[in-house]
């Protein structure tokens, strides 16, 4: 199972990092909270990954036990179907106070953070957001800017070396002949005490103002120079449901709140029903492996997966009665399991394969 886990986690991990990556480059996410929202979003990462997990550790570990003859000299020495059971229930127990803690308390508290680190990622002025090395659109394409490299005074803050910005002929204010070019020697963050401004103040300016390929070029060069940078948005953090905190869903009367509710219990619930489906299912000849089991239990997990997903979202278009919810899908697994153990006992068919 750890194994699985890690495995999982380090796919999943690695592409919502790519993701994020590709936000910070294109100017939309500072580089420094990249990891930060790495580990916030662990937890939902968790919440899928460690029922899959326990699934099919339990059939990699007892699908070798049979297929190598150690399950069948096992259950001879008097140690019964129901008892191996009982004792993998017992273990599961221990991740479903884990997936139970994840679902109910750390998830919620991961995607609010989430959402407060990129609601104050919109505070945030290009200079914070610059890449050294990388040309970034800013002011909705109106403009690009690039910077050498990054340096950090304890004084000043956060500067840049080395600036090249282009503005638009659009954006440049007052009579314009062209889009414009500023080089300058550095560039930094600076706000107007009275005012509340925002301006990147660039030092040692060279200015160029005209349109490419004609000869009337006007060329500045100043000592300081700023530009004026947009108003920060002001909004509330508004969560969303799956960011509620579990007690403010209980006793809601939206459809979508009782959705996300039962969305939670239905990730603890999986932790048992998988369990009592995997240990008749890992049940192998030796002839046909440990590895015999996997894809109909991968495909069997999908199909548990997207039909609590599939009630979920009809609960909270309210197409689906809450009373009805995802019990259903549960009721129907919990009856898989228990044919699956019976026909197992018998030593009947069981699914894709006999059993021995």
């Amino acid at each position: 199972m750890a194994a699985v886990t890690v495995i999982l986690l380090i796919v999943g991990l690695t592409s919502r990092f790519i993701l994020y990556l590709g936000q910070a480059v294109a100017g939309e996410l500072a580089t420094d909270v990249l990891l930060l929202l790495i580990f916030y979003r662990l937890p939902d990462f968790l919440l899928v990954i460690l029922p899959l997990a326990l699934f099919l550790g339990i059939l990699l570990a007892y699908g070798r036990m049979y297929a190598e003859n150690e399950m069948v000299i096992l259950i001879g020495s008097g140690y019964s179907q129901v008892k191996l059971l009982l004792t993998t229930m017992a273990i599961s127990l221990l991740v479903l106070l884990v997936v139970a803690a994840l679902s109910l308390q750390v998830a919620p508290w991961g995607q609010r953070n989430s959402e407060q680190l990129k609601l104050d990622q919109d505070q945030l002025t290009e200079i914070d957001l610059i890449v050294a090395g990388q040309f970034q659109v800013f002011a909705g394409g109106d403009r690009v800017t690039f910077a050498e490299r990054i340096q950090n005074n304890q004084d000043q803050g956060r500067s840049l070396v080395n600036v090249f910005v282009a503005i638009s002929d659009q954006a440049v204010e007052g009579e314009s002949n062209g889009p414009r070019i500023i080089l300058a020697e550095s560039a930094r963050s600076e706000i107007d005490e009275e005012t509340g401004a925002r301006f990147m103040r660039l030092e040692n300016v060279l200015q160029y103002d005209g349109t490419p390929g004609r000869a009337d070029f006007s060329v500045g060069q100043f000592d300081v120079q700023s530009i004026v940078l947009p108003e920060p948005i002001s909004f509330a953090l508004v969560l969303e449901r799956e960011a509620l905190p579990t007690k403010d869903l209980l006793g809601s009367p939206l459809a979508e709140h009782k959705a996300e509710l039962q969305w939670r219990i239905s990730l603890i619930l999986l932790i048992p029903i998988v369990t009592m489906i995997a240990v008749p299912l890992s049940k192998v000849n030796p002839r046909q492996g440990r590895f015999s089991k996997l894809v109909p239990a991968a495909l069997l997990y999908a199909t548990y997966i997207v039909l609590l997903q599939v009630s979920k979202d009809l609960i909270a278009d309210e197409s689906l009665s809450p009373v009805v919810g995802m019990w259903w899908v549960h009721l129907l697994f919990a009856g898989i399991a228990w044919a699956a153990y019976r026909h197992s006992r018998l030593g009947k068919l069981f699914f894709f394969g006999s059993s021995a």
